[in-house]
């Protein structure tokens, strides 16, 4: 049997929303898993790009053995029901860019998991391929979307679990998502962070998350302009993401721009802004960073409403 898993990317945090805010974005990685007949063969992973440079980035982030993010995946997944995976290929058709802050490690983790999971037979409800998605990726915030679409507020209980509820994003409010051309591994973006936060940076940050909500809700474009901001990460983030202080700066004095975060770990920041705008708002962080001889690809997209869907199953 053969199944193919098509995985959109997400971004997360969107400021205050540390480790708890994620939303898919229709940029998509798709995943095989196929039953081998060979005895004896085990685990082949593959990696098909156009891009030869994604290719070898993808590569050094994701080993080609069970070292493998995506085998630590499937096997979790196996090992619940009391098996353990042998012989098996999985394909990653990879179009989510490699360490950019779009949860690219999470997309492959999700896809395997999905096509492992309908290979056996659906041994597995969310809730469970929840659990282990973050498990393999230490936090929920871009696994859950890119299992349930949308924009998903999520939380990790103690037990593992996993409690996530969706808000429904305006349409009126576009997304620009901007891509440099270089990597940033979470790794290192985390590194920086303290391990302690000061009391009212604390304090600012749940202020904050209860306006985005909030804000969400009522679709307040006011309210969202303070809502976007944080104290807990991007603070500690920025000198990893140059010209990202110039770039935010920049856009403050943009009329309808409501704000400007990092995606995820970074570097790829997103822009939020009321529609009439846009060409502006993508000249300024264009020139900005090639001011610094950084090259960045900018693109405006809808959330991706629907999260991981198994789009063939051949017998």
């Amino acid at each position: 049997m053969k199944i193919n898993v098509k995985v959109p990317a997400s971004t997360s945090n969107l400021g205050p929303g540390f480790d708890c805010i994620g939303m898919a974005l229709p940029i998509y990685n798709t995943i095989t898993i196929e039953e081998t007949v060979l005895p004896g063969t085990g685990i082949e992973i593959n990696v098909l790009n156009d891009n030869e440079t994604s290719d070898e980035l993808l590569m050094e982030h994701m080993p080609m053995d069970e070292n493998s993010i995506i085998y630590k995946a499937v096997e979790l997944l196996y090992n619940s029901i009391g098996q353990t995976p042998s012989e098996l290929k999985i394909t990653v058709q990879s179009q989510i860019p490699i360490a950019r802050g779009l949860g690219s490690s999470a997309s492959v983790i999700v896809g395997g998991l999905l096509a492992a999971n309908e290979l056996l037979g659906h041994p597995a409800d969310e809730v469970a391929l929840l659990s282990i998605a973050t498990e393999v990726e230490g936090h929920p915030d871009n696994v859950t979307p890119s299992i349930v679409g949308g924009l998903v507020l999520t939380s990790l209980e103690d037990d593992g679990s996993v409690v996530y509820r969706k808000l429904d994003w305006p349409e009126e409010w576009q997304i620009t998502v901007c891509i440099p051309d270089y990597e940033l591994s979470t790794e290192i973006s985390r590194s920086v962070l303290p391990k302690e936060v000061p009391l009212q940076d604390a304090v600012f940050n749940a202020k904050r998350m209860g306006m985005f909500i909030q804000a969400i809700n009522t679709k307040d474009a006011e309210l969202m302009k303070m809502a976007l901001q944080d104290k807990i990460h991007q603070p500690y983030r920025m000198k990893l993401v140059p010209g990202l202080d110039k770039i935010m700066d920049n856009l403050k004095h943009e009329e309808n721009v409501l704000g400007c975060v990092l995606s995820g770990a970074g570097p790829a920041i997103v822009v939020i802004s009321q529609k009439n705008n846009l060409e502006k708002i993508k000249s300024i962080i264009k020139d900005t960073w090639e001011e610094m001889n950084v090259k960045v690809n900018i693109m405006t997209l809808p959330v991706e409403t629907q999260g991981a869907q198994i789009i063939n199953v051949n017998e």
